[in-house]
């Protein structure tokens, strides 16, 4: 499966609610289906996206936060799952595309390529809800279940290590300023949660 494929499948949970991503394809691939002020895509700071969205889920607990990351970036920072599953917030899912490979600094193989399973590390650190898919319907139904469960999750996504530049753009990168997208999506988190939420 394609991550744009998968990125689709969801999309219509995504334009509701707060949603954080990690730098290079998913940021552009996001971007290329719809940009919204919720839409936050976190450049230069490979690791950090689940931590970035805990602050968000803790501190705006009446709305949903969406994080979309990568394995690679989820294998930078581990230490980032423990801390999800020590606070747990209930409006934070976490969406994990596994495509093996460091794919937007140059295609590096991660330790998934060799059998490690990022569900089972995120279930052993503690999160209450995992699971891995490999198809966009059952990414679909796995994150309505989330939703649903209002319980801290994380959703694997086993995608092919394939990217084509959407058009416009060029490389790994959004076609929306950061500082641009950093006001913008400020004055999103600055709505009172009833106007954010309609």
């Amino acid at each position: 499966m394609k991550r744009i494929d998968a990125l689709r499948s969801v999309y219509p949970l995504l334009e509701q609610n707060i949603v954080v991503t990690i730098m290079g394809a998913v940021a552009a691939e996001l971007q290329s289906l719809g940009h919204r002020p919720n839409f936050f895509y976190l450049q230069h700071a490979m690791g950090l996206a689940s931590s970035l969205g805990l602050g968000i889920a803790l501190c705006r607990p009446a709305r949903r936060v969406i994080v979309l990351d990568g394995d690679g970036s989820v294998l930078m920072n581990l230490g980032g799952l423990t801390t999800l599953a020590r606070y747990r917030p209930k409006n934070l899912l976490h969406i994990v595309f596994d495509n093996e490979s460091l794919l937007s600094v140059g295609g590096f193989p991660t330790a998934t390529s060799t059998g490690t399973d990022l569900a089972a590390m995120a279930a052993a650190a503690g999160v209450p809800r995992t699971q891995t898919v490999d198809t966009a319907d059952a990414l679909a139904a796995a994150a309505q279940g989330a939703m649903a469960a209002n319980m801290l999750t994380v959703l694997v996504v086993k995608v092919d290590a394939h990217y084509e530049p959407p058009r416009g753009t060029a490389g790994f990168v959004t076609e929306l300023t950061l500082l641009e997208n950093r006001f913008q999506f400020e004055r999103h988190l600055r709505e009172p949660d009833a106007a954010a939420a309609g």
